[in-house]
């Protein structure tokens, strides 16, 4: 089975708390909204309390085009990509030796707040000394659900290659797609829980793994929802990205999720009692609630979940990674299972089930 070696995270500029957030929403809105303050407790009750941003707060109050903030995306995708590989290839934590970039045969790279033709990856490697015949996998439009999907698709990758290492970088800036002259309520809870965030993670054949204790990808599986298109994504126009965000979403998690994640466990005679850990991407506290009412979970096994979402908000695909970061940094035991959930646009789960072997 191959194995997850390791997880490096960029740190990115701007701090900003939930409060500085609210009060800058409340100074921009509250001409367009009348009842602005009956809709503000959105920030207060989705239990984050801080984000990361890649441009400082004021740079958000003007008006900035599309081909502009796309220009933004590119330079910082580059610039934090780099930093998260490096730090993913070079983590003390988690290797014993660094992994040195020859080593690395291919490269996913998961995004869909920017554009770039060519892609990031491509740009990285003319950064970082990657061999020239390194693969190059760009996905992109899976929203939140990207980055278990990208790390199933480095799995079958490292199936058909078992001395293989390869790489999976999620880059998602959710700031640069404010729109300042949209009304909506979905950009007003959008405003209210993405931040922005990179990660990277390195997976590795049967054959390319040192002996000690990881986590092992046992199984993937991807669950579509058809005709479900307008539940999350995007509506691309001139101006760039509108967030589409149904407030259905942790209704259609609850009766729709659970069927499809016990079918999932079942092939592999496994039941959700028998998950020890659960790598949640947390999409927001209603979606992680949604989680534990939909598969009878406790709170305890999605404290990581909630950590991460207090502290970075929702990074879309890049969130996972933070998550699983902090679970590999726990000790676990020899066996123990552990299942990755993330929801996306489509409406789509990705699933991944872990053996820490």
């Amino acid at each position: 089975m191959p194995a997850i070696l390791s997880v490096g995270t960029a740190s990115l500029p701007y701090e900003v708390t939930q409060q500085e957030a609210r009060q800058y929403v409340k100074q921009l809105f509250e001409r367009s909204f009348p009842h602005i303050d009956r809709l503000l407790p959105v920030f207060d009750n989705g239990g984050i309390e801080s984000r990361y941003l890649v441009q400082p707060l004021e740079w958000y109050e003007q008006v900035h085009r599309f081909s502009e903030k796309n220009d933004v995306y590119i330079e910082s995708a580059v610039r934090y990509g780099c930093e998260a590989v490096q730090n993913c290839l070079h983590d003390r934590y988690f290797l014993e030796n660094p992994i040195t970039y020859e080593d690395i045969e291919a490269i996913f790279y998961i995004s869909t707040t920017g554009l770039s033709t060519p892609s990031i990856e491509a740009k990285i490697m003319n950064k970082l000394p990657f061999c020239p015949t390194t693969k190059r996998i760009p996905i992109w439009g899976l929203g939140c659900a990207g980055g278990a999907a990208g790390l199933a698709r480095a799995y079958e990758y490292c199936l058909a290659f078992p001395t293989a290492k390869v790489l999976v970088v999620a880059a998602e800036f959710c700031s640069l797609t404010f729109q300042l002259f949209d009304r909506s309520k979905s950009n007003l809870i959008g405003t209210s829980l993405f931040g922005d965030g990179v990660s990277c993670v390195c997976v590795a054949g049967d054959e390319a793994v040192e002996k000690r204790i990881r986590p092992r990808i046992v199984a993937t599986q991807s669950v579509f929802m058809p005709h479900s298109e307008t539940v999350m994504g995007w509506d691309i126009r001139d101006e760039g990205f509108f967030v589409v965000f149904s407030k259905d979403i942790p209704t259609v998690i609850q009766s729709w999720l659970k069927p499809n994640v016990a079918a999932f466990l079942q092939q592999y005679g496994l039941a959700i009692n028998d998950i020890d850990h659960f790598i949640a991407h947390p999409g927001g506290k209603k979606v992680i609630e949604a989680y534990e009412n939909a598969l009878g979970i406790d709170k305890q096994k999605t404290k990581i979940s909630f950590d991460v979402l207090r502290k970075f908000g929702n990074m879309s695909s890049a969130t996972i990674y933070f998550v699983l970061e902090q679970f590999m940094k726990q000790s676990i035991s020899k066996g123990q299972l552990g299942l990755m959930i993330a929801l996306g646009p489509g409406f789509s789960a990705e699933l991944i089930l872990l053996r820490w072997e």
